[in-house]
């Protein structure tokens, strides 16, 4: 499995996912730059977290433009994976490879920290390496970071089981206190209908070691691999 990272102007957790992938977990991984159509083999794409062109309009708006999400979106409709973690998951709705939207949190505050998520669905290509139920502690660090989506594609996500993570207490219970940005029905990460594209405004790539925090984002990109390979 060979994981490709898409570096925009502005991405700044793609050296986090760069070392945490190669370093912790032993796969082969790539930059590949905004500007290219090639993605060099990449088995997965990886869009980052950061400020792509400095989220100037909004969050995703100019990233989407990129020559190289022409092919990020051709490997997708193959069937692909394709992970796009916080300002990656806005990318990911501005392309439509995702629905929905994410807005300015409720507090209109950046907001960085540790927080708590529960997995909502285990038997998917992100997630088999978690059990239902499993409370996960990932650190968030976005100022736009608020799902919203029509009352229709809730519905839709939710009877699907597409809402992978939601928001929740150390304990596994949801309510407004534990919801950092006010995302609509606590979601955290979502996947396509086909689930081979994950967005989620949580940042495994930062917690794949003990020293650097934790290791709960280990076990996605080792599903990754083993449900792609």
């Amino acid at each position: 499995m060979r994981f490709g990272i898409v570096v925009f102007p502005g991405s700044n957790c793609d050296h986090d996912a760069f070392w945490g992938i190669k370093h912790e977990l032993g796969f082969p991984v790539n930059f590949l730059w905004h500007r290219q159509m090639d993605l060099e083999g990449s088995d997965c794409i990886v869009l980052p977290g950061g400020f792509a062109h400095g989220d100037y309009l909004r969050g995703g708006a100019i990233a989407r433009f990129s020559p190289v999400m022409d092919a990020v979106l051709d490997h997708a409709r193959k069937g692909r994976p394709v992970v796009g973690i916080c300002n990656g998951f806005q990318v990911l709705l501005e392309i439509g490879l995702l629905p929905g939207a994410l807005l300015r949190n409720d507090s209109l505050r950046f907001c960085n920290k540790p927080i708590n998520l529960r997995v909502e669905r285990a038997q998917s290509s992100f997630t088999s390496g978690y059990n239902v139920g499993e409370v996960l502690e990932l650190p968030i660090a976005h100022g736009q970071g608020k799902y919203y989506a029509d009352s229709d594609t809730l519905e839709e996500l939710d009877s699907a089981n597409r809402i992978l993570f939601r928001y929740c207490s150390p304990g596994g219970e949801f309510g407004v206190e534990w919801n950092p940005n006010g995302s609509l029905r606590d979601i955290a990460g979502i996947c396509n209908a086909e689930g081979n594209v994950l967005g989620m405004m949580p940042h495994p790539e930062r917690y794949m070691n003990e020293r650097l925090g934790g290791i709960d984002g280990k076990p996605l990109f080792l599903a990754i691999a083993e449900a792609f390979s």
